[in-house]
């Protein structure tokens, strides 16, 4: 690289540092965009704001917050607001049956246990298929496996930064991708839910609604991650030079793999009670009525399901390793990942607000018709209209690291909008989560960025945030190439994207 084309690399790493360094407060931020709400419906009412339904041509108006009904309004709301907004609800459940299996070593062992059987020829992909694995946890794959996946290159002679590279881009390029539901899919569902109640209240959107595609999406992170690891990120690497001390990487103990048997033994017995809930005709969980399986109190009740498939697990790897002696450690892994969330409580309770204004408002479904409106004036529709929001949705990400964050700010706007021009709430989802994705390789906003930088100068104290983001470009470059190909095949063919999950409304 030419000094020019360095100093104008790093000038620009500067200035999406700076940028998003002056963004307050993402609670503070809602918050703001809350009062927003509130003055935007008061200018709105003055020049008589509205737009015809295109459902039933009835005439919507902006409702005044700041207008003596809008400030009862308020002030009688603000609580219903926070404690009925979906995803509080749906991350506090979860967060019990994950915290139980995160604090009781599951994940940490199932981590090691992936990456150090797999055969030498297979252990980058390994390495990546355990990163997208590792979402399932809250900070297992950041804090456990991206370290692990340097010590481990670098225990087989290979170089450490190009480990690190592949641990990294399972756990954040990948994010939007699993083989399993995890924590993070109840909370974008709960969003989505949200924001296409302003067109439709009646819909509903289960955590598993983009899990085909997850699934699939996975699947192509691992052979990408991979090829690109080997090809193109290890071979510019080229060979390590340092004299970082060499970490044994620890086998697993007698009792974790005891541990593991037994958790996957009830594990197993979990999955099979579970099924026997809705594949027989007459099964509990089957809509009583119809006997659906998707329109029942299975896919309804879903998190019950994601709680329970977590925390039998982790209770029986616990009891097994006897980091789980009592009642009192059970319920200590509980209180501690509970207490994880206290900011994303506290941001919740701000975001809910945010939301509920801008419906309330009609603002929403406002802007959501005129931009339809507008959309279909340009042609802009189909595959170029999905394609567009993927690469925002990517450019926002540079800026703005938490996904729900930035989900609960675009979702009420793109998801009526996008519902108007015809597209499934769950199509939008799934393109958000690409572009969510792909750009956490290489913005210092993503709050484990820090984190990956000291792990990386504990090869060479000179690497540094130039360092990551040099070494991880090519994987943010083809994997938004690749996932957008995949999202492009997956319209193209009409399948849907997860259980009651199509890409049309009305399929």
């Amino acid at each position: 690289m030419t000094k020019s084309k360095t100093s104008l690399f790093n000038k620009t790493l500067d200035l999406i540092e700076i940028i998003g360094n002056k963004l307050p407060h993402p609670a503070t931020l809602f918050a703001i965009l809350a009062i927003l709400v509130a003055a935007i419906s008061y200018i709105g009412d003055i020049f008589s704001l509205s737009a015809i339904h295109p459902a039933d041509n009835s005439i919507i108006k902006v409702k005044n917050l700041l207008s003596s009904d809008g400030i009862r309004w308020i002030y009688t709301n603000v609580v219903y607001n926070f404690v009925n907004f979906p995803p509080l609800g749906y991350v506090l459940a979860v967060m019990i049956g994950i915290g139980v299996a995160e604090g009781s070593g599951l994940f940490n062992s199932m981590i090691r246990a992936l990456v150090l059987k797999a055969p030498k020829r297979l252990i980058t992909g390994a390495i990546v298929f355990a990163g997208v694995l590792s979402h399932i946890a809250s900070e297992a794959g950041y804090v456990i496996l991206i370290p692990l996946g340097a010590t481990i290159f670098y225990a087989l002679g290979r170089h450490p930064m190009a480990g690190l590279a592949a641990a990294f881009c399972g756990v954040s390029g990948g994010f939007g991708a699993n083989f399993l539901i995890g924590s993070i899919d109840p909370v974008l569902a709960g969003l989505t839910q949200s924001a296409a109640n302003i067109i439709n209240p009646d819909i509903k959107i289960n955590a598993a609604v983009n899990f085909y595609f997850m699934f699939i999406s996975a699947i192509m992170i691992v052979l990408a991650g991979t090829w690109i690891t080997e090809k193109i990120v290890e071979p510019r690497l080229k060979n390590y030079e340092g004299n970082a001390e060499k970490i044994p990487v620890n086998d697993l103990s007698s009792d974790e793999k005891k541990g593991l048997k037994w958790a996957g033994l009830s594990l197993l017995i979990t999955i099979i009670l579970l099924v026997f809930t809705v594949v027989p005709e007459n099964g509990i969980f089957r809509n009583p009525e119809t006997k659906e399986i998707l329109h029942s109190p299975f896919f309804d009740g879903i998190i019950t399901g994601i709680l329970v498939f977590f925390l039998i697990p982790g209770l029986v790897y616990g009891i097994a390793v006897k980091s789980i002696r009592s009642d009192k450690d059970f319920m200590k892994h509980i209180i501690k990942s509970m207490g994880t969330l206290s900011t994303y409580i506290v941001l919740v309770f701000f975001a809910a607000q945010f939301v509920y204004f801008f419906r309330y408002s009609n603002l929403g479904l406002i802007i959501a018709i005129d931009g339809a409106q507008f959309l279909k004036s340009i042609g802009l529709t189909g595959i170029p209209l999905l394609v567009a929001f993927v690469l925002v949705s990517a450019f926002i990400n540079l800026f703005m690291g938490s996904a729900s964050a930035k989900w609960a700010i675009m979702a009420p706007v793109f998801v009526p909008m996008f519902m108007l021009l015809g597209y499934h709430p769950a199509l939008t989802q799934a393109a958000f989560r690409i572009g969510d994705s792909v750009t956490n390789l290489v913005t210092p906003m993503m709050s484990y960025f820090a984190l990956i930088v000291a792990f990386a100068q504990k090869y060479d104290e000179k690497y540094g945030i130039g360092t990551i983001i040099s070494t991880m470009i090519p994987y943010t470059v083809l994997l938004t190439v690749f996932w957008v190909l995949l999202l492009i095949a997956w319209m193209l063919i009409g399948l849907p994207l997860g259980p009651d999950g199509p890409l049309f409304l009305g399929n």
